[in-house]
């Protein structure tokens, strides 16, 4: 008996029952999953419509589907005259994604169902600046926690967010090798180290860019097709949405606004380095030094030490030098991201990071700047507000980001007809190649076949 093309959720090929399925049906799977997925079509009448294909085909193709387990018929819609039809949902419990955000000083990670609905997540502090190998074995360490947590631990892949750009062209459908994000990170594989423990896909995306999609999904931005968000830190980035997608650009590196030259008074210099944290925290301790700020020159009387933080709360208990430092930040940030706001039209922009998000002073002055350089019909509905998810944004996006690359067509038609994305052909060459590089260095450990 010849073996259908068809295969289990175990990633074997279906030998029982009849021979429905074969390679051409891989297109009709993955639109009527993402159909299904979307929430575009909820019945099967809904999905012949809107898939214009016929309803032997849709049966065969939901059947298909239900046992992989990626879509479920069990509940009963409302009926309208006749027979409730029977609804068409996606089981987005049907497998897990893991994500972790990096940052200058703190860890976060999570899990997320295949919907991209964070599950649980645990934040720790850390230092970015420690040696890669060190915080990829304790990124596997929490994974592994987390997973053990899960009644359903079946992976489905990995997504990371990093303080850097991701240049990779946003043309790879997921990560081959570990790009160069940071200093240091070139001589370390650390995807190279999360597909070998994992056995699971591996996506990469900077912070704004998790955090832009983060908002859009999940936070303020949420039934917005166009968006700007701005991340206030020791960097200054933007992330931007257009028609409810991420826009990476042609190299992946969109949003690079800390390093536009900006100048105030007889001062020139980056954005990052005039309005950023540090630059924020150095003028808070000038102002300390020569008796400008009451309040700051007290904490430092007693010993504490002045961060961006520390001046954004003298600023908000009334400190005349600590408003003034923000106020500056706040009218520099929005000088650039009007220029933005002014060649992109969005309609919503999501001031993210600590200092905005714990101080209205910035907030004020980023929004008077912005209203003030725009054009009346790019600021006449232009709302301008601060970030509401905090830092589950980045995890939340990082999970988006992982399910729209898993999903995405290109992708999905190679693994759909397995149920599995380990299956994936150049998944599979991946884990070939860091077999035989392991191998090569005497390592013979190499990540389990699906």
């Amino acid at each position: 008996m010849p073996t259908t093309a068809s295969m289990q959720t175990d990633g074997h090929p279906r030998r029982k029952g009849r021979p429905r399925v074969s390679e051409t049906a891989a297109p009709s799977l993955v639109d009527i999953l993402n159909l299904v997925r979307t929430e575009q079509a909820t019945t099967r009448q809904e999905i012949e419509r809107q898939s214009e294909l016929g309803r032997a085909v849709v049966a065969d193709r939901l059947g298909m589907l239900g046992e992989l387990g990626l879509v479920d018929e069990s509940e009963l819609g409302t009926a309208a005259g006749g027979r409730a039809p029977r609804l068409v949902r996606f089981s987005a419990d049907r497998g897990r994604i893991l994500v972790a955000t990096l940052d200058q000083t703190a860890l976060g990670v999570g899990v997320a169902d295949l919907a991209g609905s964070l599950l649980m997540e645990h934040h720790e502090a850390t230092e970015l600046a420690q040696p890669v190998s060190a915080l990829a074995e304790r990124l596997v360490t929490l994974f592994r926690w987390i997973l053990e947590r899960q009644s359903n631990p079946q992976l489905y892949g990995i997504s990371i967010s990093v303080p850097g750009a991701v240049s990779d062209g946003g043309e790879a459908l997921f990560q081959r090798a570990t790009p160069g994000v940071l200093p240091g990170w070139e001589s370390f594989p650390l995807v190279e180290t999360l597909v070998a423990a994992f056995d699971a896909p591996v996506w990469l995306r900077s912070s704004v860019e998790t955090m832009t999609m983060g908002e859009l999904h999940a936070g303020a931005g949420r039934n917005q097709r166009t968006m700007l968000l701005v991340k206030v830190g020791k960097r200054i980035g933007a992330g931007l949405a257009s028609d409810g997608m991420l826009f990476r650009g042609a190299q992946g590196t969109v949003g690079l606004i800390g390093s536009v030259p900006v100048t105030m008074g007889d001062r020139t210099g980056t954005l990052e380095a005039m309005a950023g944290s540090d630059h924020i925290a150095q003028d808070g301790r000038l102002a300390a030094e020569n008796g400008a700020s009451p309040v700051l020159a007290e904490l430092v009387r007693r010993g504490g030490d002045i961060t961006a933080l520390e001046v954004a709360q003298a600023a908000q208990v009334g400190d005349a030098a600590a408003i003034e430092i923000l106020s500056q930040s706040g009218r520099l940030i929005g000088q650039v991201v009007a220029t933005l706001a002014n060649m992109l039209n969005p309609a919503l922009i999501v001031l993210s990071g600590s200092i905005a998000q714990t101080n209205d002073i910035l907030l004020a002055s980023a929004r008077e700047a912005i209203y003030g350089a725009c054009h009346p019909l790019v600021s006449r509905d232009l709302q301008i507000i601060r970030s509401q998810m905090g830092s589950s944004s980045g995890l939340v996006g990082a999970a988006i980001v992982a399910t729209e690359g898993l999903f995405a067509a290109p992708m999905l038609r190679d693994w759909i007809m397995s149920g599995l994305p380990q299956a994936h052909p150049l998944f599979q060459q991946m884990k070939h190649e860091i077999a035989q590089r392991k191998a090569i260095k005497g390592d013979n450990v190499r990540p389990p076949d699906v």
